[in-house]
């Protein structure tokens, strides 16, 4: 875990990680969720609507930014204040791991709070997801 301070931190800083994705974690998602959306749950469903496989949760995705902040950028000192996401390319498990890259765009120091894009990335390198996070610090 990082432990980056607000002031540590510059424009252009980045981290990364990979994210496992595997049955296991989608079953754990629907239990959670609920979300019994076939697309994610039915290979057959998934098949007639024209993917190859099941449709990982794209939520369960995002759920690794949670991960970016909280442990990498900044890491323990940090507080999501907002996420937006765009969901680029739809997630399969076989082109999973997926790698996660964050790097700070902003430094507000009225609020202690860094602007991280980020960008989700297949195993084949391919862009799945992208996005904004205002991230602040709690020191």
């Amino acid at each position: 875990m990082n432990h980056f301070k607000f002031k540590e931190l510059e424009i252009g800083h980045e981290e990364s990680f990979v994210f496992e994705l595997d049955e296991t974690k989608m079953k754990q998602f629907l239990m959670i969720t609920n979300d019994i959306n076939p697309l994610h749950n039915d290979l057959e469903f998934a098949k007639e609507k024209g993917y190859s496989e099941k449709v990982v949760y794209g939520l369960l995705t995002a759920s690794a930014l949670s991960t970016l902040a909280g442990v990498y950028l900044p890491g323990e000192k940090s507080l999501i204040h907002s996420v937006e996401i765009n969901f680029v390319k739809p997630v399969f498990l076989s082109k999973c791991p997926l790698t996660i890259i964050g790097k700070v765009l902003e430094k507000d120091d009225r609020f202690s709070r860094i602007v991280v894009k980020f960008i989700i990335k297949d195993n084949s390198g391919e862009k799945v997801s992208r996005g904004i996070m205002k991230i602040g610090f709690l020191e």
